[in-house]
């Protein structure tokens, strides 16, 4: 079984991801996680992210691993186990910039198909599951919320890590981003044709989990 769950930044992928595949015995893959290390790389690199081309070349030489179940999941680069360096906001900056450049979402897509086809069926969460990476997904999520309420989420995510973004510039970057992924020309963010859209403003995490499974056949 593949289970696709699409969104926008702050909508809750990640954490009902890992609660889906936990539930579902499935592997899960959190192709964020993989964009972030494709920027970490980058930035360490210290290649110019509006060098497309030479960016997407280096991020072909990349080994991104997934390891680990959906409790547990750890991020290696290059045989590194980078799961805490690319919380960083700098990376998360970069990471939303080099997930426009086509020819790198076309490296990382390989990547994620790799996976998904590579055991048991697995829950992947993303921007572009449900449309490009498996398109044929069993089931298929588009989760959303409110902005002022994504962007809450995503300050108190921030928070716990010392950052010292506000609340104000986090909204900032969640409207910015939002633009960003739904205007970019190669696997636009847009909710699959067959997608079940659920509004999680106001919900809670265990709520919107409980009607995420009644649609898990």
């Amino acid at each position: 079984m593949i289970v696709a769950i699409d969104g926008p930044s702050g909508a809750g992928k990640s954490t009902l991801g890992r609660m889906l595949a936990s539930q579902l015995g499935l592997l899960y893959i959190d192709t964020g996680a993989m964009y972030r290390a494709a920027a970490l790389a980058v930035i360490e690199a210290r290649l110019e992210t509006s060098d497309e081309a030479e960016v997407a070349d280096f991020v072909r030489g990349l080994k991104i691993d997934l390891e680990g179940d959906s409790n547990s999941l750890r991020v290696k680069l290059n045989g590194r186990d980078v799961t805490d360096q690319i919380r960083s906001e700098a990376v998360t900056k970069s990471s939303s910039v080099i997930s426009t450049i086509p020819e790198v979402r076309r490296t990382l897509v390989n990547r994620q198909r790799e996976l998904g086809e590579s055991g048991r069926g697995a829950v992947l969460d993303g921007r572009d599951i449900g449309t490009v990476v498996f398109p044929q997904a069993d089931v298929k999520f588009f989760l959303t919320a409110e902005p002022e309420e994504r962007a809450q989420r995503r300050f108190e995510q921030d928070r716990s890590r010392e950052s010292v973004t506000t609340i104000d510039e986090t909204l900032v970057e969640i409207n910015t981003r939002d633009q960003r992924d739904s205007t970019r020309g190669d696997s636009p963010l847009v909710a699959a044709p067959d997608a079940i859209i659920i509004d999680s403003t106001g919900l809670s995490v265990e709520e919107v989990f409980q009607k995420m499974l009644k649609y898990i056949p």
